[in-house]
């Protein structure tokens, strides 16, 4: 089983769909098991609902914050539940690629589960916020939903600061995406550092 965690439009998705694929396992996300509310930009396809709207326009980043970390702990019994199950199920059903930003490294640490590694993504501000802004057509928004936006991507630059110092002290798995690589690339990077782990998160050296 491998886990992938790493902040908000940093491609933990697309990576991990190609790591699935290299390997032949099934690939999911938790936000299938439930979703914290989403981005608040409209596209084409998607009209921001009122809901999350007044959610990030409402709030200050640190109770943005809090809110996300809240629902992760309501969240985690679950996620902690789907490895287990899957770890102690036969070799076919524990063939998963789990992707999120609910993987929590201080949580992850604490699996005591075989056959699992887990490795966190994450990248420069900068290139999250210009996917942010690419997809919202920032340019092209109201005040209003720039500052939605402008909400969205101070939390979610301060959920990657406090993952990585989480990552550091702990000495996990991370491996920086915004280094211009391909998903495919990036996969690479990831098996690679999946094949060196001895417990989720950590390689015989200890990182």
């Amino acid at each position: 089983m491998v886990l992938i965690g790493g902040t908000s439009n940093v491609g933990k998705s697309t990576v991990a769909q190609v790591v699935a694929e290299r390997l032949g396992f099934e690939c999911l996300s938790t936000d299938a098991l439930a979703r914290h509310p989403g981005r608040p930009w409209r596209t084409p396809e998607w009209q921001v609902p009122a809901h999350v709207a007044e959610h990030y326009g409402s709030h200050t980043v640190d109770e943005l914050i809090t809110s996300v970390f809240d629902h992760y702990d309501r969240l985690w019994p679950r996620i902690e539940e789907l490895i287990t199950a899957r770890a102690a199920a036969d070799r076919d059903s524990a063939r998963l690629v789990l992707e999120g930003s609910a993987l929590w490294p201080v949580r992850v640490a604490r699996l005591q589960v075989p056959h699992t590694a887990a490795v966190w993504l994450a990248t420069d501000d900068s290139l999250v916020r210009a996917r942010v802004h690419a997809a919202g057509r920032y340019e092209a928004a109201t005040d209003e939903e720039r500052a939605l936006m402008d909400k969205f991507l101070a939390r979610t630059e301060r959920y990657q600061a406090l993952m990585n110092d989480a990552i550091d002290r702990l000495g996990l798995a991370r491996v920086d995406a915004g280094g211009g690589q391909s998903a495919a690339e990036l996969a690479d990077t990831v098996l690679a550092a999946v094949d060196a782990q001895t417990a989720p998160g950590r390689s015989s050296a200890g990182r």
